[in-house]
């Protein structure tokens, strides 16, 4: 009976495997292959993975491919030269240049042994800065020289802008995995790190600093960056729940109080400088900052700090002709909406003086305007030419003073430091003796990220 039993059960295998075996060969080879494949991917394809962490960074404003944020940018790639918080340059790609022709020829030498992130080897033809005013030769693989039409002492810090090949392929610690568009502008960045690509980072860029809170709120990003207040819908963010708040000073903007000097009341200078004299020595929103340097660069020459002397301010006024005709002056200050708080804080202290200021908010730099409350960046190196210059467009004040031209001219065209020094110590003295803006203070930002 148990030798029957054991036939049938061994008959019964064997018809199954006469069957079905063929099926059974086929589905395990299918899964041992699909076994190993799937390992070979996990060390291949990790980030398309959800068990890889990406951070997702919310930014408010709109970008091109060609103006990004600069924290992307030297991310992903590096230039000829950088530059140290307080403006000073410092070798980079270029391990050292010599300077020729009274500041008008530059000549690089490459470091050698550095790479793209696609493996491809850096050489003096992957330097494709584009310069209008400025011809280049490259005498071998190693060495680039530019020959500009006239000096330009900032030139050192120009070549600090980021290289890229075409695709965005850079020299930095991250490669751009992708990249979406809406139209010309960048709706989100995927940054993955070269040395680890289990590290990601995602930034995803917003209209409006209110879209951009409004997407953190909801979860839609993890952090974010560079906003100027953490309301939202009249409750403080940092009153959330696993969320961490950091105030940072933001020493690369000036907010400043800009006048039209060509204004029938504004353009006496006794007016402009009363007003000066009225602003406030503290403001809530930023560290005050009454010069046109930020204080860590080297054009800082931390002079004496203009305080606010409102009865100074008055005698200013009374003396002046444009207020000769009245008691009290009436002037329209134009706001970007996020200085709103701002200008109802020198609409006060210009009331003390005798002057009426009326508010308007503007979403853009005003083309015809009496006083304008914005703000400028300040660049790493201390030329403003183009802002304060009268033969520039870009002069919204419509300032014209001869002897700030020649400073400005004189500033961009020497090449020794202590020398510049010395042009914008007096460049600084004369702009505030004759102030066409008040300088106010760097804002502070927060950044806001979930625990």
């Amino acid at each position: 009976m148990i030798v029957f039993r054991r036939r049938l059960i061994f008959w019964l295998i064997k018809a199954y495997f006469k069957k079905w075996g063929r099926s059974i060969l086929v589905f395990f080879a299918i899964g041992l292959f699909a076994f190993f494949a799937l390992r070979i991917l996990i060390k291949i394809l990790p980030s398309t993975f959800l068990f890889i962490p990406k951070e997702t960074v919310g930014v408010a404003g709109s970008f091109t491919v060609n103006d990004l944020p600069s924290y992307i940018l030297t991310s992903v790639s590096r230039g000829l030269t950088s530059v140290s918080e307080d403006g000073n340059v410092r070798p980079d790609i270029a391990q050292s240049w010599k300077i020729a022709d009274n500041g008008r020829e530059y000549t690089f030498f490459l470091r050698k042994n550095v790479y793209f992130s696609d493996e491809t080897r850096l050489t003096s033809k992957n330097v494709t800065y584009n310069f209008s005013d400025a011809s280049i030769l490259r005498p071998n693989e190693y060495t680039i020289i530019f020959r500009l039409k006239e000096a330009y002492s900032p030139f050192l810090i120009t070549v600090s802008r980021p290289i890229f090949k075409k695709g965005f392929v850079g020299l930095g610690s991250y490669k751009v995995k992708s990249i979406k568009f809406n139209g010309d502008f960048v709706t989100s960045i995927d940054l993955i790190s070269i040395k680890s690509n289990k590290k990601i980072i995602k930034y995803q860029f917003f209209p409006t600093e209110d879209a951009l809170k409004t997407a953190f709120v909801i979860g839609e990003v993890s952090k974010i960056s560079g906003i100027h207040d953490v309301t939202f819908k009249d409750k403080k963010i940092n009153s959330f729940k696993s969320v961490t708040v950091k105030k940072v000073l933001n020493d690369k903007q000036l907010i400043t109080l800009f006048y039209n000097t060509q204004d029938r009341i504004l353009s006496e200078k006794k007016i402009r400088e009363a007003l000066s004299y009225a602003v406030p020595d503290k403001f809530e929103n930023g560290k005050r900052n009454p010069g046109p340097f930020s204080p860590n660069s080297w054009a800082n020459q931390k002079l004496d700090i203009r305080m606010q002397d409102i009865e100074h301010a008055k005698n200013l006024l009374s003396a002046s002709e444009g207020a000769s005709d009245s008691s009290k002056l009436i002037v329209i200050i134009k706001t970007l909406p996020q200085y709103k708080n701002t200008a109802k804080i020198l609409l006060e202290s210009f009331k003390k003086i005798g002057v009426v200021p009326r508010i308007e908010i503007v979403d853009t730099i005003p083309s015809n305007f009496q006083m304008f409350l914005g703000d400028f960046n300040l660049l790493k190196d201390p030329d403003q030419y183009v802002l304060w210059h009268s033969g520039q467009n870009s002069n919204i004040s419509r300032y014209k003073n001869l002897r700030i031209d020649k400073l400005l001219e004189d500033g961009r065209k020497t090449i020794d430091i202590n020398t510049r020094k010395k042009i914008y110590l007096d460049f600084e003295k004369y702009i505030l003796d004759d102030p066409p803006a008040s300088f106010l203070y760097l804002p502070y930002t927060y950044e806001i990220s979930r625990n």
